[in-house]
């Protein structure tokens, strides 16, 4: 019998072909995956890529948005307990103001007045990772230095944002100034002549009734920039467990991409299996008929 070298030829390749689809198909079976080059599926590992750029954008942000939270958190509790500081100078002032208290008392007042500003300025210095959150563009300059009862304000008014993956801004501090040192309602300019008002022990009515009144000017002013901080920490929030959500739902999609189908991998690998044997059978049978043409080829 004579054989066509060429038959023979395409079935040797067709063999080999159809042993490489079988190993395939049982490494995605043992993987899982469906997908391991482009060469597999040109198209879904081009959106592989996609999905993975996306995924890893999403990830940074969350990341970027945990370490902001952390910040804008720590601004609005040093706001809050300056708040509190304030409402309790308000209360001695108050006290100290009415007439009725010796002179040893007003003094006292001083010194817990003095106090109040010692703590405030700590509180307007707060750091956070090693940067002051108080300080604008210039955080790694401490805000708020005093000197002879007179508070300084050493950073800027740069305000930062943050950009949401909607393109949305969102601010992500206030500068110390426009806190502490606000026209009408400075922190440190109200607590300094508070101090002063009543260290003799005799009160200047006049003056310390001014000097109250823009304390609670600053009071009220900075409870609303505390409330700027609070909005900005829920817009982050809202935005971070969005992205945190489509994040999820983007790998769903990526799995799904590249899961390999069980039932259709195996009824594939199942063929390939059954055409193996049979081109082989078909070899062996033609190697016996033609006297070894293979071994020849």
């Amino acid at each position: 019998m004579r054989v066509d070298p060429n038959y023979v030829s395409n079935l040797a390749d067709s063999l080999n072909n159809t042993e490489t689809l079988e190993q395939n198909l049982s490494s995605q079976l043992s993987s899982g995956v469906s997908v391991t080059s482009i060469g597999d599926d040109p198209v879904a590992a081009s959106q592989n890529v996609s999905l993975l750029n996306q995924i890893q954008q999403d990830d940074t942000f969350t990341s970027n948005a945990t370490a902001v939270q952390g910040q804008l958190q720590v601004a609005d509790s040093a706001l809050g307990s300056v708040v509190t500081e304030l409402t309790s100078a308000v209360s001695l002032a108050t006290s100290a103001n009415n007439g009725s208290l010796s002179s040893d008392e007003v003094k006292s007042i001083s010194t817990q007045m003095s106090g109040i500003l010692t703590e405030v300025q700590t509180l307007a210095n707060t750091s956070y990772q090693g940067q002051y959150i108080f300080a604008g563009g210039q955080s790694s300059t401490i805000p708020f230095t005093t000197t002879s009862n007179v508070t300084t304000y050493n950073g800027d008014e740069n305000v930062n944002y943050m950009e949401m993956p909607n393109g949305e801004k969102i601010q992500l501090n206030v500068p110390g100034d426009q806190v502490f040192t606000a026209s009408g309602a400075s922190v440190f300019g109200a607590l300094n002549s508070l101090v002063e008002d009543y260290s003799t022990g005799t009160v200047n009515v006049t003056q310390a009734t001014t000097d109250l009144a823009t304390l609670n000017s600053s009071l009220n002013y900075v409870s609303r920039q505390r409330v700027t901080i609070d909005n900005s920490i829920n817009q982050v929030t809202a935005s971070a467990d969005a992205t945190s959500n489509l994040q999820t739902q983007l790998t769903t999609v990526q799995t799904n991409l590249l899961q390999a189908d069980v039932a259709t991998i195996s009824t594939k690998l199942s063929t390939a299996e059954s055409q193996f044997t049979a081109l082989e059978s078909v070899i062996v049978s033609l190697e016996s008929s033609s006297n070894s043409l293979f071994n020849r080829m």
